[in-house]
């Protein structure tokens, strides 16, 4: 029984799909504002290392999406240590919703200055927000996450032994 618990275990380790460091959705920073000919809205998942960013594009009302949108943004800590970097954006295929995605580079923790920029034939312009770029991980909660399979393991053990104890006091009791 024990062997094949560790077969399974081993099994399901080889063949699991790799986790990326995500942890819950992202989660807005700029919502529904207008930039240039289109609605916005900025939705930011600012994990250290390598952070995503997503940009919903709607058509103002009585207006369209310009096909020749192209979508930037520039990050900066805000201590303004380093120079602002603006990575480009790329159209994600996700049938009928217009969505654009980019990925950026946060050194360490710190608040970072986002400016999103569009820019198309139509017109163009330009949004701020700021941004906490976290750890990947559930930052203090890890401990607690890590520690947890240690305590259920200890918590069955002294289970195991009080049962141990109490099956040992009936047999002596019963012996007398």
């Amino acid at each position: 029984m024990v062997v094949a618990g560790i077969l399974a275990t081993l099994l399901a380790v080889l063949i699991a799909p790799s986790a990326a460091a995500h942890n819950g959705p992202p989660f807005p920073i700029i919502t529904d504002q207008r930039v240039g000919p289109c609605m916005v809205s900025l939705w930011a998942h600012p994990d250290i290392g390598t952070g995503a960013f997503y940009i919903m594009v709607d058509p103002v009302p009585g207006g369209s999406i310009p096909k020749d949108l192209k979508i930037q943004i520039g990050v900066r800590p805000v201590s303004e240590r380093l120079p602002e970097v603006v990575y480009s954006a790329w159209l994600e295929d996700l049938r009928g919703q217009v969505e654009y995605k980019t990925e950026v580079q946060f050194d360490q923790q710190e608040y970072w200055n986002v400016r999103l920029i569009l820019d198309s034939s139509a017109g163009g312009g330009q949004a701020l927000s700021k941004v906490e770029a976290t750890p990947p991980g559930f930052g203090r909660w890890d401990l607690l996450l890590y520690l947890l399979p240690f305590l259920g393991a200890g918590f069955l053990w002294f289970k195991a032994i009080v049962k141990r104890h109490r099956l040992r006091k009936t047999l002596a009791q019963q012996a007398h």
